[in-house]
């Protein structure tokens, strides 16, 4: 073969070497993309039929499978083709509580792959959201949190038992809107939660849940102990004696506070001091208060007409808007209480109230630590307030009214109650002139005694019964349950 055939030979070869390598460059495709929802999505345990889906992208040109593995849930669909930008997952929870996720891969015929992961919190508390009225017999349970989505009420010869652990939040709601559990007369409220378990009546702006209470934590985990006025309150109606009057002269019932004429499960009173509106135990109720109309909010919790037959003890109050405790008439005997940080009095008795508060501390309400006014009619009846401690200014406010405010038409006999200082121009509404019908035993108040006359209103003379120094007399350890006192709000007393 001569030189110049050769050269045309190499030179042939050379362009169709050249021609090969540009036929083998591949095109470039995407790879795939896989997003998981964002958050952490909260399952009941051994919920079943469940669904999460994932946005997913591929290049046009390919196709593409997927593959799905879980923890803590159990998947039906693990594997299959992408069709579509959505791949969506079937499962059922498991029945441990924790954390749990589903990890999605997609791989494209290329090879490519991505993955995502969804997160989950299993839990075993299911949400029951109430819009009507109870009729008939029920017990609510810790492991559901029931949420007030509006005013309800315990009617009639209707009995609602909820049991310790249970966790009750109010929606938002202002004037009729208003939400509260309202025990009509004739109705009862078995709510009796423990020590190590108590029942809690919050917002449901509140996250605390009832994993929490089993915990033993029972502080609010997103809102502060100062917050009020996001829902309304517990109402407790019942038969026993008020003293109320209109402009025809007395009258047996009258409608309470807060609930608007309109409904008829708002009237209390009659003739039954021994009335019987259930058992109120270990009970926290928070962040509410919320206005129904100008100057007329819900207390924390609010008893009118209730009979000695029902038992309330180991209370407590944080954060109501308006008062913390408030009595209209009725017999019921309350002990074991603690009321924080309420935005007007820190108990409150009205209308002939005929029984005895025993062991309690008030902490810096806004407006007055107590606020005493006796009969509206011809009805009259005494009651005693004993065994209490009040701490009226801590390094986050102090309280916005008086320390006692009472007058000659309020039956009361005070005993064994402490005022912690500092209480220098706090303004005590007790004189000689107004306490015809009370009784002072061992009140207390942490100050020199030169400085005591300063705290009477006007500077008056001070109350046989009153004097300066003195110590804590509540007893707080059987109130180591609350919030406050996990707050520190009750160390030292």
């Amino acid at each position: 073969m001569n030189l110049r055939v050769l050269a045309l030979l190499i030179g042939t070869f050379g362009l169709l070497f050249t021609a090969c390598d540009k036929d083998d460059s591949s095109p470039s495709f995407d790879a795939p993309k896989v997003t998981a929802p964002s958050g952490v999505t909260t399952v009941e345990a051994s919920a079943t039929g469940q669904t999460v889906s994932f946005t997913v992208s591929i290049d046009q040109d390919l196709t593409a499978t997927y593959a799905a593995v879980g923890t803590g849930v159990t998947i039906s669909n693990a594997t299959g083709s992408v069709s579509g930008s959505t791949v969506t997952i079937n499962y059922d929870a498991g029945s441990s509580t924790g954390a749990a996720s589903i990890t999605l891969t997609v791989t494209d015929s290329e090879g490519q792959s991505a993955a995502g992961t969804a997160v989950f919190n299993i839990t075993k508390v299911s949400t029951v959201r109430l819009t009507t009225n109870i009729s008939a017999d029920a017990t609510w349970t810790a492991d559901k949190v029931y949420v007030l989505g509006g005013r309800i009420a315990v009617l009639d010869g209707v009995t609602l038992t909820i049991e310790p652990g249970t966790v009750i939040k109010g929606e938002a709601g202002t004037g009729a809107n208003a939400t509260a559990l309202l025990v009509a007369r004739g109705g009862k409220l078995m709510a009796e939660g423990t020590a190590d378990a108590p029942i809690i009546f919050t917002s449901v702006a509140d996250e605390i849940t009832p994993d929490d209470i089993a915990a033993g934590n029972f502080a609010s985990p997103n809102l502060d102990p100062d917050i009020n006025g996001l829902w309304g309150g517990l109402i407790v109606l019942g038969k026993a004696k008020i003293s109320a009057s209109n402009d025809n002269g007395d009258v047996s019932e009258v409608q309470i506070e807060g609930i608007p004429t309109s409904d008829p499960n708002g009237l209390y009173g009659g003739d039954n001091d021994a009335d019987n509106s259930g058992v109120l135990k270990y009970i926290s109720i928070r962040h509410g208060g919320t206005n129904i109309g100008e100057g007329n909010e819900i207390n924390g919790l609010t008893l009118g007409g209730v009979g000695s037959g029902t038992v309330i003890e180991n209370i407590e109050i944080v954060s109501n808007q308006d008062d913390g405790i408030e009595w209209f008439g009725g017999t019921v005997n309350v002990k074991n209480i603690v009321v924080w940080n309420v935005g007007d009095d820190g108990i409150d008795t009205d209308q002939a109230y005929a029984g005895t508060i025993d062991n309690f501390v008030v902490i810096t309400p806004a407006g007055s630590c107590f606020e005493l006014d006796g009969p509206e009619g011809t009805y009259t009846a005494r009651h005693t307030i004993q065994n209490g401690t009040v701490i009226a200014v801590t390094a986050e406010r102090k309280i916005g009214g008086s320390l006692i405010d009472v007058d000659n038409s309020t039956p009361v006999d005070m005993k064994n109650i402490h005022f912690v200082a500092p209480l220098s121009g706090q303004g005590l509404s007790v004189t000689e002139d107004e306490v015809a019908n009370s009784t002072f035993e061992n009140v207390t108040f942490d100050i020199d005694a030169a400085e005591l006359s300063t705290l009477m209103e006007q500077g008056g003379a001070i109350p046989a019964g009153i004097s300066a120094g003195g110590s804590s007399q509540a007893n707080t350890a059987v109130m180591s349950w609350t919030w406050a006192a996990q707050a520190g709000q009750l160390s030292g007393l």
